[in-house]
């Protein structure tokens, strides 16, 4: 318990002197946004005996807000959809049609971030809640998939052109799984998604 607290006093301590010595120097904006081309890459897996279910990738714009607490420490809202085509692969069977879905995966990543003369790298961690709308069910006669939380590893990299933009290259993994009920079956598969988010896209500090 001792080196816990002490830990933790350690923890608070750095943090304070960090936002003392960042507020003093008053040299970062407290809000950005970004504008990234992303690329959605599933990497699907399920419970689901003899087949194997896959997901298209996607490419779609996508927005963020950054609010930063002092200079390194800060909170990114993503925000964007995107739509993937779904396959079932079953043995002896060959490929079924299970139509596309679209995701909405609102996430919420806490960030810090490193200074190198005009470079900005981070790094973040966070939570996303993943809602599934738009189902075509292709082949079936229905099929549902349960919203469901995740969560959300980053790495980044800010490049400064000027005291307003900047360029941005942005890496996410999202750890993300839903039940599937299909044809009203009251028995439920697991799907992993567990994408993984490439960016590219301009930010503007204000």
């Amino acid at each position: 318990m001792k080196n816990l607290l002490l830990f933790a006093l350690l923890i608070g301590l750095t943090f304070s002197l960090n936002a003392q010595d960042t507020d003093a120097a008053n040299d970062y904006n407290k809000w950005q946004a970004r504008l990234r081309l992303i690329s959605v890459i599933p990497s699907p897996g399920d419970d689901i005996d003899g087949a194997d279910v896959d997901l298209s990738t996607a490419f779609v714009p996508e927005l963020d807000f950054t609010y930063f607490f002092n200079k390194n420490w800060a909170a990114e809202l993503i925000l964007g959809t995107t739509k993937h085509d779904v396959d079932l692969d079953v043995d002896g069977v060959g490929a079924l049609d299970l139509g596309h879905v679209w995701l909405l995966p609102p996430t919420l990543n806490l960030q810090y971030h490193f200074y190198a003369s005009n470079f900005k790298p981070y790094v973040g961690a966070g939570v996303n809640y993943t809602i599934f709308y738009g189902v075509d069910e292709g082949d079936l006669d229905d099929i549902e998939y349960d919203n469901a939380f995740g969560f959300s590893l980053q790495a980044g990299l800010d490049y400064t052109l000027n005291d307003k933009w900047f360029l941005n290259l942005d890496i996410k993994q999202l750890f993300l799984k839903t039940d599937v009920t299909v044809n009203g079956d009251p028995d439920t598969s697991e799907v992993s998604i567990d994408p993984l988010i490439v960016g590219l896209g301009v930010g503007m500090k204000f």
